[in-house]
């Protein structure tokens, strides 16, 4: 949801341009200047425990990453000549950002997505192991270490629920990294 909600105010911003780029950017600026754990925290404690609330605090968290990121994919996009010709040919504003810009900003913007899966992933289990994420008796990574934490000696009961956080970051960030090797022929 983060994606697809920056994904569109970053595209206005970067192919409207004016007033509407300077209040989205300043809305992303205030919004990037606090540190995403503390952020998801406050928001996450304003609205309650409860994994709506959690999604909803992860939400305004991300959103701005991908608003600066298709911002920027639009303003170098939309010079290209085929999307001038696009313009001078009579195409709406709409048709061109559609059909002419957008198809050309998606893969950095999945690709980006899929590597930043894992951070959600910690995120969600942050919030819910400190209390603001799904509650009990929801099934959570987070909540689940919560629970072991406090027993020392019985370990496994944090170890499997650890080992899922770091198989599931580790396999989305090798993923995304593929994925990046295979789309983006700057590299190669």
């Amino acid at each position: 949801c983060a994606v697809a909600i920056g994904s569109a105010f970053g595209a206005v911003a970067g192919f409207f341009g004016g007033w509407w780029d300077a209040i989205i950017m300043r809305l992303v600026d205030v919004t990037v200047s606090f540190p995403p754990i503390l952020l998801a925290m406050a928001v996450a404690a304003m609205l309650g425990p409860g994994l709506a609330n959690a999604s909803i605090a992860m939400i305004i968290v991300w959103w701005p990453i991908y608003a600066r990121l298709m911002r920027a994919q639009v303003l170098e996009v939309r010079e290209r000549e085929h999307v001038e010709a696009a313009v001078a040919g009579g195409a709406g504003r709409f048709r061109v950002l559609g059909v002419h810009v957008l198809p050309l900003c998606w893969t950095p913007t999945l690709i980006n997505a899929t590597m930043d899966f894992g951070q959600v992933v910690l995120l969600a289990a942050s919030l819910s192991f400190i209390g603001l994420g799904a509650t009990p008796p929801s099934p959570e990574w987070g909540s689940m270490i919560s629970e072991g934490a406090t027993r020392f000696y019985d370990w496994w009961i944090a170890f499997g629920p650890g080992m899922a956080i770091l198989s599931v970051v580790l396999a989305t960030s090798f993923l995304g990294d593929g994925l990046r090797d295979v789309f983006d022929r700057r590299i190669a």
